[in-house]
This record gives structure tokens, sequence and C-alpha cells, in this order.
């Protein structure tokens, strides 16, 4: 037998050795995603405390508001717990958790959890729990409404480009990005949002229990820390995971019932492309994957369409 025969089977035997471990690898980690994916359908099977995080920028979700749906309709769900960590997003995003939150709160109680930031739309949707609890130095408040548009006619001014329009009536299509807004434009964008934010101070009036007066001076845009806001009342106390317990026990729900995550659910598809992202971490092709979720493939939404109610911080 000479050496390249010899060679060729060892590259033969070497490949062979690979595919082999591959092959276990991918069995583990299919293996033990459908574990995670069983294990967590049986746990809300039995009487538990649902935990459901919103986070990011708050836009209108079908999937996490039908969740919510089938949080509202399981019987064995006897408290939820809701925690938020959103600089806030669109108002109709807003409205509609918020809502959905109330029909839950409606059935069973819940607990709105503020972690580190809940403003704007996120205190929106926190103001649909039973009782808000926030940690000392969480940020919440920021109340209000804002519309933005760009700018682009100084731009296209010095490339010596101009924009024609013709339209049926000054107010169609108005706000423009090529011209500023005129005087009526103006006065139309001011009443839409002054109609929104008089929506949104009701909204706190109602769920906060306090005078309107004294919520439109809150309703500054300012920003709050948890101490802060509990002073003022827009949350109901200063704590954590045990405040949160005392209050669920206050409402007969017992302190040895397990909470179970009702974050979204991987599906089959989900399963078999976590276990192949691990793998290929594995393997030594971490670079080729992105991410274990292949919705972290996705773009995250830069535009958000619509009135926004959203915390931003000021640059110089």
């Amino acid at each position: 037998m000479d050496s390249s025969t010899i060679a060729d089977r060892r590259r033969l035997r070497r490949k062979l050795g690979f595919w082999r471990i591959a092959a276990v690898l991918l069995l583990v980690a299919l293996g033990f995603g459908l574990y995670q994916f069983v294990a967590g359908d049986l746990a809300t099977q039995r009487p538990h405390i649902a935990h459901v995080t919103i986070s990011g920028l708050i836009t209108d979700n079908d999937e996490l508001l039908e969740r919510l749906k089938k949080i509202e309709e399981n019987d064995r769900v006897k408290g939820v717990i809701v925690s938020i960590s959103s600089p806030g997003g669109t108002t109709y995003g807003g409205e509609k958790i918020f809502k959905a939150i109330r029909a839950i709160a409606a059935k069973k109680p819940v607990v709105s959890d503020i972690r580190t930031l809940a403003a704007s739309a996120g205190y929106m949707v926190a103001t649909a729990g039973d009782t808000i609890i926030a940690g000392e130095s969480s940020l919440t408040g920021s109340i209000g409404v804002i519309f933005q548009y760009p700018q682009i006619q100084p731009l296209l001014d010095k490339l010596g480009v101009s924009l024609q329009e013709i339209k049926s009536s000054p107010l169609k299509a108005e706000p423009s990005p090529f011209h500023a807004a005129s005087e009526e434009a103006k006065a139309m964008i001011n009443n839409m949002v002054m109609d929104s934010y008089a929506w949104f101070v009701d909204l706190i009036v109602d769920r906060r229990k306090l005078p309107r007066d004294e919520v439109l001076k809150l309703a500054n845009g300012t920003i709050f820390t948890g101490r802060q806001a509990a002073k003022v009342k827009l949350i109901d106390r200063v704590g954590g995971d045990a405040e949160i317990r005392d209050y669920l026990a206050g409402r007969d729900v017992g302190k040895d019932l397990p909470v179970v995550d009702w974050d979204r659910k991987s599906n089959t598809a989900f399963l078999l492309a976590g276990a192949v992202s691990k793998l290929a971490v594995l393997l030594g092709y971490g670079d080729l994957v992105k991410s274990q979720d292949i919705m972290g493939i996705l773009p995250q939404k830069l535009l958000l369409d619509g009135l926004v109610s959203v915390w931003q911080v000021g640059h110089d």
C-alpha cells in the first residue's frame, strides 16, 4: 500500500470522525431543546403565576397580544407578573397592551414590575396592573406624546434637487419632509398630539386615582426614580420580588406557587435553528451565526409609525 493511499484513508477517517461527532452533538442539542420545550409546556398545565417580560420599543405586537390572551383564558394561571423594561414606543401599541392586561386583571391579580426603565408608553402599560412596584433607582414617568418628522429640504437645496407636488387640499400629506410645515399643518398636528395626550392623562387619572390637575403637573415629560415616583403616587411601592410575592399573597395567590415564564415559546423551527446554532458554535463556526434566535437576524424597527410616546435622552 503506497503512501498516498494511506494518506487518503487517514483523511477519510478524519472526515467520518468529524461527522460522527457532529451528529452526536446535533442529537444532544435537539434533545436539550426538546426537553426545554416540553418542560416549559408542562409547567403551564399546573397552577402557577405567569411571568411576562415587555422590553424594548413598544409597537403593535400581535404575538405578545395573543400570548396575553392565552394567559387571560388559562384557568391554571392564578396571578400575573408583568416585568417592564422599555423607554416607550407608539401610543397605539401601548394602548393595545394596556387593554390586554386590563382584561387579564378582570379575572386574576396582575402586578406591574418596573425594572430599569418604564417610561412614556412603558409607564402606560405599567398602569394596567393592579399595583405597580419599582426599584428605588428604576426610572419611570416621561408622560407625554410626541410626533416627529424629518426635514430634508436643506439637503436637497444643496444638491440642486427640487420636488414639485399637486394635491387635492393644503393638508394632504402634511407634514412633508420636503418643505416646512405651514401654520395650518402645525395646528392640525398639535391638535392630534394634544388629543392623544389628554387620553393618556385621563387614563392615569383613572388608574392612579389622582386629581387631574395633579396628574397634569406630573405629565410634563419629567422622568422620576422609583423613590420619587412613589412619593407622587405614580407607583404604589418600592421593592422587588419579595414585595411582589407579598402583594400576590394578599390577593390569595399562594406563595408556594411557581413563577413560570410565558415569554415566546420556541416552535419546532426555532428549536431546530437554536440547536443548529449551538452546534455551529461548538464546531468552531460561531462567526457564521449572529444569533441563536432566528428573529435576531431581522433588523430592529428603526422607525415608528404614528404618534409616539417614548422617552428620548437629549444630546448636546
